[in-house]
């Protein structure tokens, strides 16, 4: 069953995720280059790759799962990357056709079911510490994505758009997802030193 899940989850990563670089470039009006930079700079993408690199790599090598905390960064980062979208980006779009499968998929069908999965087959023994280092990702997401936009203009997210809402709004947009985050990463450990397998 573990296997099974593991394959459902990354064939569906690697399926959403190259079908939205494929729609992407259909729609695109810059360059192949630059659209390709712009596509892997949105944190949906780059997490759901990531989720699909994890549940590829279990399918092939099982010790991946001995990297103590690894699944529950990982479910941290596609679940707040869920519930953003609900909150925060649903509401200012309205896609179609494959577009709204293929977005459903990105941020509310591989959230949900890398939720389920973390639920059964985590491990028991993470640590509050290791908080820490997960939040380097989501960190340095957000330097990089204020850099490249203050050179390029390009910032992939209207809540982290400093072109339109300043810096000031800007960053603190940031710190309240930060303090989603860690709240978030916080329950992970709970629950996981509460009821782990």
């Amino acid at each position: 069953m573990q296997k099974s899940f593991a394959g459902l989850l990354a064939s569906a990563g690697w399926f959403a995720v190259i079908a939205q670089y494929i729609l992407m470039l259909h729609n695109n009006v810059n360059t192949v280059e630059e659209a390709t930079i712009r596509f892997f700079s949105y944190f949906t993408i780059l997490t759901n790759i990531a989720v699909a690199i994890y549940f590829t790599t279990l399918l092939f090598d099982g010790r991946i799962t001995r990297v103590k905390g690894l699944l529950s960064a990982i479910t941290v980062y596609i679940v707040i990357v869920g519930l953003v979208y609900q909150v925060a980006l649903r509401h200012i779009w309205d896609p179609q056709g494959l577009q709204k499968w293929v977005d459903e998929l990105l941020h509310s069908v591989i959230p949900l079911g890398a939720l389920v999965y973390w639920s059964l087959f985590e491990k028991k023994g993470i640590r509050y510490t290791q908080i820490f280092a997960w939040s380097i990702y989501p960190l340095a997401y957000l330097l990089f994505t204020l850099i490249r936009g203050n050179s390029s203009g390009f910032y992939p997210y209207p809540f982290l758009n400093v072109k339109e809402i300043g810096m000031q709004q800007t960053l603190m947009n940031a710190l309240i997802i930060l303090a989603l985050f860690m709240a978030i990463s916080f329950i992970f450990v709970f629950i996981n030193r509460k009821i782990g397998k």
